[in-house]
């Protein structure tokens, strides 16, 4: 190991990652020595002879995969963020292995009998709550991944976790895949009717990069389809890209069918295996909804007044589009396009023209300057850290007191060796590392709107949320005061984890808030209050439609880890389980499952109605905000000590009522989204 990165010392400032200094070749060899390191420090502990103890037990194993976690937590960041060649297809490979590593540890019998055995004499001993914490989520942690099985079921349950440990990865190698591969050319000029100046500017870039310099090349990256789908006058290419998003490893040399089929059907077998009904049983016994009942009778409570105000707006946007443009026939291809018609018409204003006063750099800047007016934060950019690619920036945030708080990344724009969508993730967790208690590094990764020569990147209204949210998933890792890192940060029940995030992007919608960042990018004018009073008059404008659509994917991710039958027919299954919510006919084709990678690769498996449950709590914490002021800092202070600062120390409901007085109300949210007067 004395040639591999990730086992030689390099004076990084604050110990960051050497990326440059990572291959391809670098990550088995490394995972195997960490394997075989974590192997060793669990017989000592297997083979101590002293007393079980918090020390020579739960600690030991605490510490035991820590070169392991953060190799793979590495591997894993690069296979989303900037995955090219070889390296993606190493997943195969990876996965298994640590599944078999982790199999290996979690389902010995004489480990298990040591950590039972700390467990059962937790309450006689003067632990404080952190190790007490630590030593009932490891105890749990081994009982849900068949630490009590028999040996019959263990081996059975190994099986299951090896098969799993594939199909996840292939899944979203699919999606890339395929979404990379497809291409729409225009030639002619004609074809780009409609279309704002950035969004041609950046199909010409692109088709520039291929050698195509008189035409214009759009993707299914959604800073090249959203732009399409919302602007373009050309119904027949609208419907186009459309289908291709829609119909996403549905057939073809991509397909997921098969793997979606086999992730279902293991999943409710492990869960089976393990003693619960479902797979969804298994998973909501650690979440605040606790059960199916409850995630079920929040999705119906919902439901109702969002279903009655998206058939409303469906109904007016198809009588817009008759009066407008003769329109006989209706379809989701037409949707984005008539909405922003219909917007402009009703509120006289055009979402583009904010675009000039959201320059991404502003942006930053602005949720930063935000951060240290609510929590007192301090962010300075680093120029000597190395990292995954040219476009990534990275930060130090210092405590008002100039205390080191953490590190962050910030990687805003698509590339081809990248997946879609924006997420968080930490490639540091606060808490004991190396025997030392670490600060957290922590990241986030977007695909916005790139600079052209022409301009310099300029956002859309939905972009600059998605900074304000992906920000907030950070400072949910950064503001962690945990001693260990399997209890700290976003290492939250996963219906909770969503609160730091959504509430940020609260923000954006106030007057105070924006008149800090949303500066022009040629003039500096700060945004006029007109185009602040659209924008409320407008915020609501089509709420109905969008809540309805969450609760439909809630749906869904429910009804497939739920079922326990054997399902012949994807289109088939989807279509059953959404009815309830269809506004428009089926497209045959077009599946939403072959591409859910949150629900078949990620983390929101029987998890999808989080955001959901997410969106009660913040509406609900962010008036609280509203009443006190919006950049109150008792109130502030008390979000952060009771919610930020806290990860997984005490259970989520606690956390909040701390804060908020009493449990949340789900009428805040249907009042924010205008659902209810």
């Amino acid at each position: 190991m004395k040639n591999n990165p990730f086992f030689i010392e390099y004076e990084q400032p604050f110990d960051s990652l050497p990326f440059d200094e990572f291959k391809t070749e670098h990550f088995l060899p490394a995972i195997d020595e960490s394997i075989k390191i974590s192997n060793a420090k669990i017989e000592n502990i297997c083979s101590c002879n002293e007393e079980p103890s918090f020390e020579n037990t739960i600690l030991e194993l605490e510490t035991s995969h820590e070169d392991l976690q953060r190799i793979v937590g590495v591997y894993w960041h690069l296979f989303g963020a900037h995955s090219e060649g070889d390296f993606k297809q190493l997943a195969q490979k990876i996965s298994p292995i640590v599944s078999s590593h982790t199999n290996d540890y979690m389902l010995n019998a004489e480990l298990f009998k040591k950590i039972k055995k700390v467990y059962d004499n937790r309450l006689d001993m003067d632990y404080n709550e952190h190790d007490l914490k630590l030593i009932e989520d490891t105890h749990q942690s081994f009982i849900r991944n068949g630490a009590s099985l028999n040996d019959s079921d263990k081996e059975n349950l190994r099986n299951l976790d090896q098969e799993l440990s594939v199909l996840s990865p292939k899944f979203s190698n699919n999606v890339l895949d395929a979404q990379n591969s497809f291409e729409m050319w225009i030639s002619d000029k004609e074809d780009l009717e409609g279309l704002p100046e950035d969004a041609i500017n950046a199909a010409s870039e692109s088709a520039k990069k291929k050698d195509r310099g008189n035409e214009w090349l759009f993707t299914l990256q959604m800073s090249s389809y959203l732009p399409f789908m919302t602007y373009s006058k050309k119904r027949n290419l609208r419907e186009k890209l459309f289908k291709a998003y829609g119909g996403l490893c549905n057939g073809g040399e991509y397909d997921n069918t098969s793997v979606i089929k086999k992730i279902v059907k293991l999943k409710h077998k492990r869960a089976q295996l393990l003693g619960y009904k479902s797979h969804a049983d298994f998973v909501l016994e650690r979440r605040m909804a606790e059960n199916i009942e409850n995630v079920y009778g929040l999705l119906d409570n919902l439901y109702e007044y969002s279903y009655k105000a998206a058939k409303s707006e469906i109904k007016e946007l198809e009588e817009y589009a008759m009066s407008k443009d003769g329109l006989n026939s209706f379809f989701q291809w037409d949707l984005m396009y008539y909405k922003e018609l219909l917007k402009k018409d009703k509120y006289a204003f055009d979402s583009e023209e904010l675009r000039p006063y959201f320059k991404a750099e502003n942006v930053i800047n602005g949720v930063f300057d935000i951060a240290s007016r609510l929590y007192d934060l301090k962010f300075k950019k680093l120029e000597n850290v190395q990292t995954w690619h040219s476009e990534v920036d990275c930060f130090e945030v210092n405590d008002s007191d100039d205390s080191h708080i953490g590190i962050l990344y910030i990687d805003l724009f698509p590339r081809s060796t990248k997946r879609s969508g924006a997420w968080m993730n930490a490639l540091l967790e606060n808490g004991l590392y190396k025997g030392k208690v670490r600060r957290p590094h922590v990241l986030f990764c977007a695909s916005l709107t790139p600079s052209t020569k022409e301009k310099p990147s300029l956002l859309n209204y939905r972009e600059v949320e998605t900074v304000f949210h992906e920000f907030g998933h950070c400072l949910h890792g950064l503001l962690s005061d945990g001693k260990y890192q399997s209890t700290s940060g976003t290492n939250v029940f996963w219906d909770f984890v969503e609160l730091p995030s959504q509430i940020m992007e609260n923000w954006v919608g106030e007057s105070d808030a924006l008149k800090l960042f949303a500066k022009h990018y040629e003039t500096g004018e700060v945004i006029p209050d007109e185009l602040i009073e659209k924008i409320k008059k407008s915020s609501n404008y089509g709420s109905g439609y969008l809540s309805l659509r969450q609760l439909s994917l809630g749906y869904l991710d429910m009804a497939w880890y739920t079922n326990l039958d054997d399902v012949e027919d994807v289109e088939e299954f989807e279509n059953k389980a959404t009815e309830k919510t269809k506004l428009f006919p089926s497209v045959p084709g077009m599946t939403v499952s072959n591409s859910f990678g949150h629900i078949f690769s990620g983390g929101y498996s029987a998890g999808y109605y989080s955001y959901k449950w997410a969106e009660v709590l913040d509406a609900d914490a962010f008036e609280k905000f509203k009443e006190d002021g919006i950049f109150n800092k008792e109130t502030a202070a008390s979000f952060r000590d009771n919610i930020l600062s806290m990860g997984g120390l005490k259970h989520p409901m606690d956390l909040y009522k701390k804060f908020r007085g009493r449990e949340p109300e789900v009428e805040a949210l249907l009042r924010r989204d205008d659902l209810i007067k």
